[in-house]
C-alpha cells in the first residue's frame, strides 16, 4: 500500500499493525479479514496472520496487535492458538515482558456454552499481565445475538477504529474513506496460457504436513435401517508416517460437480468456466484460501477452493449489493444488511440454513467480476477429523470414524454435510493427499497409569486410537465408557471392544439411551459413571488415573466433570468445594483432557 504522508508526517512503518486470528471453521478468519478492510479505510495497513502459522518469537518485536479468537468446545482455544498460548504462559516472563505492545482483543462464542469466549478473556488478562496496554474494551460476539457475531462486532470496530484514529490521527490532506465505496478486490486474476494449466502442480504436494493416500475401506457402521450414517474409513499411505492419539487427519473436500455445474450456470460463468487464469494476490492484508494455485479455471475454485454451499454471512450481503443491478433486489439486500432488517435476515437466510448457491439463484441480476469471487464467496475449508487409530497397531494406514451429515431444513430442503459427502462418494482405490498435524492429547508417561476414556458417538475416535495405542503396547488398565442410542443400531466397534474385554484389556460400558422401556429415564455415559462411582474414585483419585472425554459439547462434558466430582465428594470424602477444585487440578495438569465439538 502506498503511503499518503508527505515527507515529515508520520512515517508508513508507524501505520502499520498485526492481526492475528485463532479459528477452527473460519469466522475468526472473516472478522479478521473484515478488520483488515476498516483499518485501510483510516490508511491503517494491516498484516493478517493464522496464529497456526505464526512464530510466537514475533510477538515481541510487535507494536500493535489486534486479536481474533474463536472459542472450541466448551471454552478451550483454537488449536493454531496453542504454541502461541503456551509462550505466554511461561512462567519465567517478566511482569514488563510485553511493555512495548498494544493490543485489543475481539472474541467469538456462544452464551449457550458454559465458559464464553473464555480464550479470549484469558488473552487479554495474561496480556495485561505482561504488562501489554490494551486500547480497547474487548469485544466478545455472541453466535445467539440476533445478528450473530456482528450485533457485537459492529460496535466493537467502530470503537476500534476510533481509537486508532485518536492514537493515530491523519493529516489535513488525507481523508477517511466512506464505509459505502466498493473496496478493491484482494486478487487480480488474468487469462493465463493453456501450457502454465498443464504444468501447475496441487500445492498440497509441497506441503510436508500432507501425504499421499490411497482409500482402501469405505464402510457404514450403523445399521442400514437407522436414521444416521456412520462411515469407517481406512487410508493406505505410501510413506511410513508415526502418528499419535488425539492427532488430526486433514481432508480437503470438493463440492459435487452437479453443484458446481449448476452454480456456474446461474452466475453466468458456464461459458469461461474452463479456461485458464492466473491469480495474483494484490492485497496483502486479506487473506486467500489456503493452498491456492497461482494457475487454475473457474471451475477448480469453486469446486475445490471457494465455498458456494455455506450459509452466507451478512458481510456477503454488504459485498453482493455492488454487483446487482436490480433496484428491486438491491433494496432487499440493504434491508438485510441494516439493523432493522436482522429478524428478515434471519428468517431468509438462517433459519432455513439457505446456501450461497440458492441465494444466488434469487438474485438473478447479481453479475460478480472474477477479481472479485474471494471477496465474496468464504474459502472451502479442510475439515479435521480425530484420527481413530494407532499407527502402532495400524502402520502405513489411517483410519476415520465420521457421521454423515444430511438433515431436512425449515423449508423441507434435504442437506448435506460437504466433506462427509465427498467422503461417503469416495470409492476404494481412490487417491488424495491427507494431512496429518500434532493434536493436543497425550498419554500418561508411565504405561502402568489407568486411563478413562469417555466417547459417546463419533467421540470414539480419539478413544480408539488411544486404548489401541495402549493395548497394543501390553497395557490393560483401560476403562471405556460408550454412548449411543441402541445397542444394535449404532454401537461402534461393538466386536472390538467386546474383544478386548474378553481379555482383560479393557473394562467396556456401553450407555444405549433409548433401548430402556418407553417412558423410562434414559441412560447416558455420565449416569453409567455414577454407578460406578467407588471405582472411578479408586482409579482417578488413589490411582491417578488420567481421564479422557470426547464427542458433543452438549450436557455431556459438564455431566462427566459432575460426575467425577461426585466421586471426589463421596468416596473422597470431599467437599463441595474440594472435590470441585479436584476436577480444576486434573484439568490444570492436564490428567484430563477433552475435545468436544458443538
Amino acid at each position: 500500500m502506498s503511503s499518503p504522508y508527505p515527507h515529515g508526517h508520520e512515517s508508513e512503518s508507524e501505520r502499520t499493525l498485526t492481526i492475528l486470528y485463532a479459528t477452527e471453521t473460519g469466522n475468526a478468519q472473516d472478522i479478521a479479514d473484515r478488520i483488515a478492510r476498516e483499518c485501510r479505510r483510516i490508511h491503517v495497513s494491516a498484516r493478517v496472520h493464522n496464529m497456526a502459522t505464526y512464530s510466537p518469537k514475533e510477538l515481541i518485536e510487535e507494536h500493535l496487535v489486534l486479536f481474533v479468537i474463536s472459542t472450541t468446545g466448551s471454552g478451550k482455544e483454537p488449536r493454531g492458538m496453542v504454541p502461541l498460548w503456551a509462550m505466554l504462559l511461561r512462567s519465567d516472563l517478566p511482569e514488563d515482558f510485553f511493555e512495548d505492545l498494544e493490543f485489543a482483543v475481539f472474541g467469538l462464542g456462544d452464551t449457550a456454552y458454559e465458559k464464553f469466549c473464555w480464550p479470549a478473556k484469558l488473552l487479554s488478562r495474561r496480556l495485561t499481565s505482561l504488562g501489554a496496554k490494551e486500547i480497547c474494551s474487548r469485544g466478545e460476539g455472541d453466535e445467539q445475538h440476533p445478528l450473530g457475531l456482528d450485533g457485537a462486532f459492529y460496535p466493537w470496530v467502530k470503537q476500534l477504529i476510533d481509537v486508532l484514529l485518536e492514537l493515530h490521527p491523519l493529516p489535513a490532506a488525507v481523508e477517511v474513506m466512506t464505509p459505502d465505496s466498493l473496496p478493491p478486490p484482494r486478487v487480480s486474476i488474468e487469462d493465463a496460457d493453456p501450457a502454465a494449466l498443464e504444468d501447475s502442480e496441487d500445492p498440497l504436494e509441497n506441503d510436508p504436513l500432507y501425504y499421499s493416500a490411497t482409500l482402501s475401506c469405505n464402510q457404514r457402521i450403523t445399521a442400514e435401517d437407522w436414521h444416521q450414517d456412520v462411515r469407517h474409513f481406512e487410508f493406505d499411505l505410501v510413506e511410513d508416517v508415526h502418528y499419535n492419539p488425539g492427532d488430526i487427519a486433514i481432508i480437503h473436500p470438493e463440492a459435487a460437480a452437479a453443484d458446481v455445474e449448476a452454480f456456474l450456470v446461474s452466475i453466468g460463468y458456464a461459458n469461461v468456466a474452463d479456461e485458464p487464469i492466473a491469480i495474483r494476490h494484490s492485497l496483502s492484508d486479506l487473506s486467500l484460501p489456503d493452498h491456492l494455485p497461482r494457475t487454475t479455471t473457474l471451475r477448480t475454485l469453486f469446486t475445490r477452493y471457494v465455498d458456494i454451499n455455506a450459509v452466507p454471512r451478512r458481510s456477503f450481503f454488504a459485498m453482493l449489493q455492488y454487483f446487482t443491478s436490480d433496484g428491486l433486489e438491491r433494496e432487499k439486500l440493504e434491508e438485510f444488511i441494516s439493523l432493522e432488517g436482522a429478524d428478515e435476515l434471519y428468517d431468509y437466510c438462517y433459519r432455513p440454513r439457505r446456501t450461497i448457491r440458492e441465494v444466488l439463484e434469487e438474485f438473478r441480476s447479481a453479475r460478480i467480476p472474477r477479481e472479485y469471487i474471494f471477496d465474496i464467496f468464504p474459502p472451502l475449508r479442510p475439515r479435521q477429523f480425530s484420527i481413530a487409530s494407532s499407527s502402532k497397531r495400524h502402520p502405513h494406514q489411517v483410519q476415520l470414524c465420521v457421521a454423515i451429515v444430511q438433515y431436512r431444513t425449515r423449508l423441507k430442503i434435504p442437506r448435506r454435510g460437504v466433506c462427509t459427502a465427498y467422503l461417503a462418494g469416495l470409492r476404494p482405490g481412490y487417491k488424495l493427499r491427507i494431512g496429518v498435524a500434532k493434536g493436543l492429547l497425550s498419554l500418561p508417561p508411565d504405561g502402568k497409569t489407568p486411563v478413562v476414556c469417555i466417547g459417546p458417538g463419533t467421540g470414539i475416535a480419539p478413544m480408539r486410537a488411544v486404548i489401541e495405542e495402549r493395548t497394543e503396547a501390553g497395557y490393560s488398565e483401560n476403562t471405556l465408557y460408550f454412548g449411543c442410542r441402541s445397542a444394535t443400531k449404532d454401537q461402534h466397534y461393538q466386536t472390538q471392544w467386546e474383544e478386548l474385554a474378553s481379555r482383560d484389556a479393557l473394562t467396556y460400558r456401553v450407555a444405549c439411551s433409548r433401548d430402556g422401556p418407553e417412558g423410562a429415564p434414559r441412560t447416558y455415559v455420565q449416569d453409567l459413571m455414577r454407578e460406578d462411582a467407588q471405582r472411578l474414585w479408586e482409579l482417578i483419585g488413589e490411582r491417578g488415573a488420567w481421564v479422557y472425554i470426547s464427542g458433543s459439547s452438549n450436557k455431556m462434558p459438564t455431566g462427566v466433570k459432575a460426575a467425577i466430582r461426585d466421586a471426589a465428594r463421596d468416596h473422597g470424602k470431599m467437599s463441595e468445594s474440594e472435590a470441585a477444585e479436584f476436577v480444576g487440578t486434573l484439568e490444570r495438569e492436564g490428567r484430563l483432557y477433552e475435545e468436544c465439538w458443538s
